[in-house]
């Protein structure tokens, strides 16, 4: 994956190819816009999550993960 950041005219390549009409005064902030993203989202991709269960595997902290009774049903809405 390269680390260099986007140029206005990559910018504005990739806004021709994705059919996005752009001003070209606003290519300098389009670009530092996806810089910023890319920055951000760079260590995100670097972590190691082959061993973390999905979200949706795990209940929520201080939770019960099934209601057992329609009362039960109805004292959830009630809140």
């Amino acid at each position: 994956m390269t680390t260099e950041d986007l140029s206005p005219q990559e910018a504005a390549r990739w806004a021709l190819r994705a059919g996005l009409p752009v001003e070209p005064g606003r290519l300098d902030v389009i670009a530092a816009t996806a810089n910023h993203i890319q920055h951000v989202l760079r260590p995100l991709r670097e972590l190691d999550l082959l061993d973390a269960a999905p979200a949706v595997a795990q209940p929520p902290l201080g939770r019960t993960t099934a209601l057992t009774t329609g009362e039960d049903q109805a004292d959830a809405l009630a809140v």
